[in-house]
């Protein structure tokens, strides 16, 4: 069967109705000025947080389909502070990121899931000092003119090697490391 579109008026209207049945794209955003991915652990029982002032983001996402979402970070190592000088030199040693022979880690995912209380899952991989391992980053989406992602996610650590030899205590230092993100985005 062939549908003649003769006056303006129905194509307009055909157009208009194919426009409303059209799926909903993802948008392709990048990282913008504000963001924070942080980390939280303890040793000998005091707590202590850092953060990694340097580390690149993109996104594709569409709240509607979360199913074709993906997400790719990648963190530069050697930008871990924690405020302890001692502790920061630490980490970059061969026991713990070994930064000086792996630079990044990077974490890529594909397909979300979205959970019962609105929030989401990203089941993804992070590559941390050769090792690729699962790992799922939970997050809270806030659409708008600047979106934010708000994520959290834990690391064992000694998955990785990291914090290995003397470090590999658990006593000392717990294996389960808490990340914690909140990146600003932009469309790009």
């Amino acid at each position: 069967m062939t549908i003649k579109l003769t006056t303006p008026v129905a194509v307009a209207t055909a157009l208009a109705a194919m426009l409303a049945t059209a799926p909903a794209a993802a948008v392709d955003y990048a990282q913008a000025p504000g963001s924070s991915l942080a980390f939280a652990s303890s040793y000998d029982g005091e707590v202590f947080t850092g953060r990694f002032s340097s580390f690149a983001t993109k996104l594709s996402f569409d709240p509607a389909k979360p199913e074709a979402g993906k997400l790719d970070v990648t963190i530069a190592l050697a930008s871990a502070a924690t405020g302890n000088e001692d502790r920061d030199s630490t980490l970059q040693s061969a026991d713990f990121f070994n930064a000086s022979k792996f630079a990044q880690a990077h974490y890529s995912a594909a397909g979300f899931r979205k959970l019962a209380d609105g929030r989401y899952a990203a089941d993804g991989t992070l590559e941390l000092r050769g090792v690729r391992k699962p790992v799922t980053l939970t997050f809270a989406w806030s659409g708008g003119a600047q979106p934010v992602l708000e994520g959290r996610a834990v690391v064992k650590r000694l998955d990785f090697g990291v914090g290995g030899g003397d470090w590999a205590d658990t006593g000392t230092i717990p294996n389960e490391v808490n990340i914690s993100t909140r990146v600003v985005l932009k469309p790009r």
